[in-house]
């Protein structure tokens, strides 16, 4: 293989690659956000600098990801917490857990996306839209949220706004002598994002203590509420925000 071909390839292996070249567009995206009052201090702690802390509002979102262009099916969960950079509202994604490789592989290598492997699920039981993670064969949390009691709600442009906020990651990838090569904080803006239906409710959330899934390291005081979303829409590369590297 020529030295133009291996530049050319979008991922390892070369003889497969994990996923191919993005932008990476996902179709009936389906979202249960969960927000909860929690530790000031913890959120502190969990927050990188130069991000600022807003409040004591954090949230545990599962998403069910039916059609994504490059990676195909999967369902994850997510821990974001409300920040700021430089005055700009920004959600900073702590933790997340995802059960397909190819979505993975290119979270983390391309925009530093804190994945690991677990096993997320999304879905309707009865009346009631129910999420659940299990991370090493133990259940570390369950949401449930009322299923579509605001059903006739039209005005979604506080959705449109939370879903279009740039998202942080902290992305840190070794050198071969596990030096940090790469130290970042990326920036990623949602792009071509359509809302099919979005829905509000009442809503319960349980984390379990967990060392190599620690969500419940900023622990549920109450919880002020559920959001449901389905939409379509488009994952750019990201943006260097903050490079720890540079003196």
């Amino acid at each position: 293989m020529k030295k133009s071909e291996v530049l050319s390839l979008p991922s390892m292996p070369l003889q497969s690659p994990t996923y191919p070249v993005g932008p990476y567009r996902f179709f009936n995206r389906q979202y249960m956000a969960l927000s909860y009052h929690t530790n000031t201090d913890a959120i502190r702690e969990a927050l990188p600098e130069p991000l600022e802390p807003v409040g004591d509002i954090v949230s545990v979102q599962w998403l069910d990801l039916p059609d994504g262009e490059g990676f195909g099916a999967y369902q994850a969960a997510a821990q974001i917490i409300p920040c700021t950079f430089k005055g700009e509202p920004c959600n900073f994604v702590s933790q997340m857990y995802v059960n397909n490789t190819p979505p993975l592989a290119g979270g983390r290598e391309i925009w530093g996306y804190p994945m690991k492997f677990g096993k997320a699920t999304l879905k309707v039981n009865s009346d009631t839209l129910t999420g659940n993670l299990h991370y090493a064969d133990e259940h570390i949390a369950m949401g449930t949220m009322v299923y579509k009691h605001d059903a006739f709600r039209s005005d979604w442009s506080h959705e449109k706004e939370l879903l279009t906020r740039t998202q942080v990651t902290l992305k840190i990838i070794p050198d071969i002598d596990g030096t940090p090569a790469i130290a970042q904080l990326v920036g990623v803006k949602f792009e071509n994002v359509v809302i099919k239906g979005a829905w509000s409710g009442r809503a319960r959330l349980q984390l379990t203590p967990s060392v190599n899934c620690p969500l419940a390291d900023l622990p549920v005081h109450s919880v002020a509420g559920g959001l449901h979303m389905v939409t379509d829409m488009t994952l750019p590369y990201g943006h260097v925000m903050h490079d720890y590297l540079v003196k």
